[in-house]
């Protein structure tokens, strides 16, 4: 049966979004890939013909193994409930294996791999921007000196807008990705005409000879090869907001052909004059281009680092829901796509950094050296995560299982290895960011368990609570309290400490515990679960999915069709104050907690992250010694 008008009319929609959301950063990787692998800091060596051979062959195959292959053969197919990204693969996974070293295995490495994309989200808008700019160098070098002041200009007002959404431009992201793609496509061919045998780099018996015969040049090569594949782990992350197909679509009928093309006709260039490796983008295109093309090359790296920024707000989000950061203020720029989303402290966090990246590094062949190791580690972490689902999920045997992610693994691992030389040139900036992200990660995640544990410990028991209440029943006063608590079994301190000082109940005793599952979206008839307890009590489960937008006023709602009415001009919620005081003898070490001790003041309130009516908000405080 042939598909509808409408369903061709939805894909082709989708498709066009797509190029403008998911492939920004993979698209303009032409604009400094063979610029960094060529750079006088590379120490490359001499451009013969078997070397550049080599370099287009190795960037060739990479694009076909890294992206077609592993992402869109086979990365892709491994969804959470139609999600992708890192923190949806680490969600499926843990839930796959029996084991708890194992999934403590799984989390460190799902962890790490996050980290390595927010690293990734601060290198790529600097990296880009800046290779764009450079582009003024060669159309007037008087001008050379105000590539980083503009980059920075052009950087501030991309972070200033974040606030606004990203649902007016996104309209245009989409068409404008289009004539960049054709225009890459077009450049390459015109390359390519002026030295059709640059071709002949297709074949991979090339690069199989570049490693023959130069080693230890191809393998120190690879270290910039693996800059045309930045931004394949878009192409997973953003599944979940346009379906697999349209993405499959978008690359094999635009990108990869604009990306071989162009890459191949920059080739050609540097073949007939290894002058131009300088910059091999911007010379390949005609004088009287030049200056619609940096606009143009502006312009993409500016939809490439939204795109960027968005995913790391995504994330972000993700890793709080699953509790691995503190909570954070979240706005929803959008009143009809849910995860279209604003982080203030994410946003000024990265705008911080990215600034300073430029700042420091000044060009965008020297800030390659710190990019591969980012990109690099979480290729390495995605394949492991993916090796559990192969196995655990899909069914397939260790040994077929093994040998797929064997050869991911030695292909990422040649990458990672090749980048990590460059450890000295800038590649230890994204591992100390990474280093101080998963710690601050795993501590709170850490940090949050103990404390828990230590609130259980110095609680009571519900239900012989409940008995002892209904025995000596203190007077009751009209409306619903809720308490909100991590375990319904277990009576809340708020609740202890209010009838402690007040000497009363309210008419409803309502124990609400807000539960993240390790799935996107919990359907709205799954959102409530209401148990009627004695004596006028109440437990309820709220459940979110770790994209799911938490609301308890509205959320509450649903206990109606529940057999729980709740009036809300009638209800006050009430919430444990926890005053930490670490103490050296009891799980983490010292430092660790005081860490944990600084992410749980700065984090935001409860009354905010549910979006509690804070006029009907009650806190009552204690100290926990942990």
């Amino acid at each position: 049966m042939k598909p509808s008008n409408n369903a061709k009319t939805q894909t082709s929609a989708l498709t066009l979004a797509a190029l403008g959301v998911v492939f920004g950063d993979i698209g303009t990787s032409p604009l400094y890939t063979l610029q960094t692998i060529f750079s006088a800091d590379s120490q490359f060596g001499p451009l013969t013909q078997a070397n550049i051979f080599g370099i287009l062959s190795l960037i060739f195959w990479t694009l076909i193994m890294v992206t077609s292959v592993k992402y869109i053969a086979f990365i892709m197919q491994a969804s959470n409930h139609g999600e992708g990204g890192i923190m949806a693969l680490l969600a499926l996974t843990k839930n796959a294996v029996a084991s708890d070293k194992k999934q403590r295995l799984i989390a460190l490495v799902g962890v790490l791999g996050a980290c390595m994309f927010f690293s990734d989200g601060m290198i790529t808008p600097a990296i880009s921007v800046l290779s764009a700019v450079e582009g003024l160098e060669l159309a007037a070098p008087s001008l050379a000196p105000l590539v980083v002041p503009i980059s920075l200009a052009v950087l501030l007002a991309l972070f200033l807008t974040q606030n606004k959404g990203t649902h007016l431009v996104g309209v245009f992201f989409g068409p404008i990705m289009v004539i960049w793609f054709a225009v890459l496509g077009v450049l390459g061919i015109h390359g390519i005409i002026q030295n059709s045998a640059i071709l002949g780099a297709l074949n991979p018996m090339y690069a199989i000879q570049f490693f023959t015969i130069s080693p230890w040049l191809a393998f120190l090569a690879l270290g910039g090869v693996v800059l045309c594949v930045t931004g394949a782990e878009a192409l997973y992350a953003d599944m979940g907001h346009f379906g697999g197909f349209p993405i499959r679509l978008a690359w094999y009928g635009l990108v990869l052909p604009s990306l071989i093309l162009n890459y191949f006709g920059q080739g050609a260039l540097i073949l007939n004059n290894s002058a131009s490796a300088k910059n091999p983008f911007y010379l390949l295109a005609p004088q009287w281009m030049l200056y619609p093309l940096i606009l143009l090359a502006t312009i993409a790296t500016v939809i490439a680092s939204q795109a960027v920024i968005t995913g790391a707000f995504s994330l972000s989000r993700q890793a709080l829901q699953l509790g691995y950061l503190p909570r954070m203020h979240v706005e929803h720029t959008s009143v009809n796509q849910e995860g279209q989303i604003y982080m203030p402290r994410i946003n000024w966090t990265l705008m911080i950094a990215v600034m300073a990246l430029v700042l420091s590094f000044g060009s965008s062949a020297k800030l390659g050296a710190a990019y591969g190791i980012a990109v690099t580690g979480n290729m390495v972490a995605t394949s492991v995560l993916a090796g559990v689902v192969f196995h655990y999920i899909w069914g397939w045997s260790k040994l077929r299982a093994g040998l797929l992610v064997a050869i991911f693994l030695t292909i990422d691992g040649a990458f990672l290895t090749a980048n990590l030389l460059k450890i000295p040139d800038g590649g230890w900036v994204p591992m100390i960011i990474s280093l101080i992200l998963f710690t601050l990660m795993i501590t709170w995640k850490s940090g949050r368990s103990l404390l828990l544990e230590r609130l259980k410990s110095n609680s009571m028991a519900l239900i012989p609570f409940i008995e002892t209440i209904s025995r000596h029943p203190p007077p009751r006063v009209p409306g619903t309290a809720i308490f909100l608590a991590s375990n319904l079994d277990q009576v809340p301190n708020a609740l202890l400490h209010n009838l402690k000082h007040n000497k009363v109940l309210h008419q409803k005793i309502v124990l609400l515990t807000a539960r993240f599952l390790e799935v996107p979206h919990v359907p709205e008839v799954d959102r409530i679960k209401v148990e009627a307890l004695p004596y006028n009590f109440y437990k309820v489960i709220v459940s979110y999915g770790f994209k799911d937008e938490t609301n308890l006023p509205r959320d509450l709602n649903l206990c109606h069709d529940k057999g729980l009415a709740l009036d809300p001009m009638d209800t006050s919620f009430f919430m444990g104050k926890e005053i930490l005081i670490p103490s050296k003898h009891m799980g983490m070490a010292l430092w660790r907690k005081k860490i944990f001790i600084g992410l749980f003041r700065s984090a935001e309130t409860i009354t905010n992250q549910f979006h509690l009516p804070p006029n009907r908000v009650v806190e009552l405080g204690a100290q926990v010694i942990f």
